[in-house]
């Protein structure tokens, strides 16, 4: 291919390109154009493609869209409002079933709970206005635990050992319990071991990729646990899990796991912190005995006693869409002691009267020993 040599005055060297249209500029209209050099030189260069603002702005535009769409997607719960635990974690509106014996998702340590069984029992009968209803029962009423004289239901010690060998596992522990790191130990040993006797609602905290996770469960009857001075459950000994308040739904929650015989959701119970420490626990046994556990003790210090005049703890209902009507119902969700008239209001009798309750009233009947926290002895066994 030839091209016309080209014309005096103009740079003699090699065209940078191949040449396209007439050797000469054209005349007349057109774009105006730079100078020529070297030659043969393109035509003018359009602007590049990224010269254009719009095209920019709205590729930044997608740009963004992605991050954000990749971030949402990656969330531990999927883009949702509820609390992961590691892929066990139950959607909002979800309640896991946890049988006494399973250790559950995620486990902070290996089972702590001994050979231990209770009574089941019922809550006194009451009608739920929803299906979304919750019913509450005081952590200081007699009835509420059970366990076995004299033996702990969890090996409290052996719990301390597993986090003294798992310090990440401590903190994240202790960031649920709300204390610091090394004070766990002694927090653990000021807590009660007792059985459940009523299938109960918690949130129940996991271990998993180095923190707690958080997802709501109903315990069932017979589940070993550690119990706080207001008689909450703050420790699940099959899995050494802090456990806190249940979370209140606006909906009659869904519940995945497998439910054992005698399960109903109207029989399920939040435990609502006593008025006032609990300085002695009205305990049943599996043969139907009753006996006293002093707060933080191991069983040591148990000592036989009466059986309460109601042994199924009372309940108040309430639902998490409208305040409760009766001044003796707490919100389950909270963990805030309720009002001071709970305790003198829709109590059991002799519902630990010296420790969780405004001052007794004049002397009780002789031979009355149901109370928790009295000093009046148990008659002769």
């Amino acid at each position: 291919m030839s091209v016309e040599p080209p014309s005096s005055g103009r740079p003699t060297g090699p065209p940078s390109g191949p040449l396209s249209g007439p050797s000469q500029p054209p005349s007349g209209g057109g774009p105006p154009s730079e100078p020529p050099s070297g030659g043969g030189q393109e035509p003018e260069p359009r602007r590049p493609w990224w010269g254009s603002v719009p095209r920019v702005a709205l590729i930044a535009t997608a740009v963004v869209a992605a991050v954000i769409l990749a971030v949402v997607l990656s969330r531990p719960d999927g883009g949702g409002t509820g609390a992961s635990d590691g892929g066990t974690s139950t959607s909002e509106g979800e309640v896991f079933l946890q049988p006494a014996a399973d250790t559950g998702p995620d486990p902070f340590t290996e089972s702590t709970a001994k050979e231990s069984s209770a009574s089941p029992v019922s809550p006194s009968p009451t009608e739920l206005a929803t299906q979304n209803a919750v019913q509450g029962v005081q952590g200081g009423a007699p009835g509420l635990y059970g366990g076995t004289r004299n033996v702990a239901s969890c090996d409290v010690e052996k719990q301390i050992t597993y986090f003294k060998g798992a310090p990440d596992k401590q903190r994240a522990f202790a960031s649920v319990a709300r204390v610091d790191p090394p004070d766990v130990p002694a927090y653990l040993r000021s807590l009660t071991p007792v059985v459940l006797r009523i299938d109960t609602r918690v949130t129940n905290h996991g271990y998993s990729d180095g923190r707690a996770t958080s997802y709501q469960a109903v315990l069932q009857a017979g589940t070993a646990v550690l119990v706080d001075d207001r008689g909450v459950p703050r420790v699940r000994c099959a899995c050494g899990n802090p456990l806190s308040a249940p979370v209140a739904q606006q909906s009659a929650p869904k519940t995945t796991g497998k439910a054992w015989p005698g399960y109903k959701p109207s029989t399920v119970v939040a435990v609502t912190p006593a008025p006032k420490p609990v300085d002695v626990f009205v305990v049943c046994e599996p043969d139907g005995e009753w006996f006293k556990r002093h707060k933080g003790d191991t069983g040591k210090k148990d000592r036989k006693t009466e059986k309460p005049d109601k042994p199924s703890p009372s309940v108040s209902v309430t639902t998490p869409t409208s305040p409760p009507t009766d001044t003796t119902s707490t919100e389950p969700p909270t963990s805030e002691p309720p009002s001071s008239d709970t305790g003198t209001s829709q109590q059991p009798p002799s519902s630990d009267t010296g420790t969780s309750s405004q001052p007794p009233p004049p002397p009780p009947p002789p031979g009355d020993g149901t109370e928790g926290g009295t000093t009046d002895q148990p008659p002769a066994s």
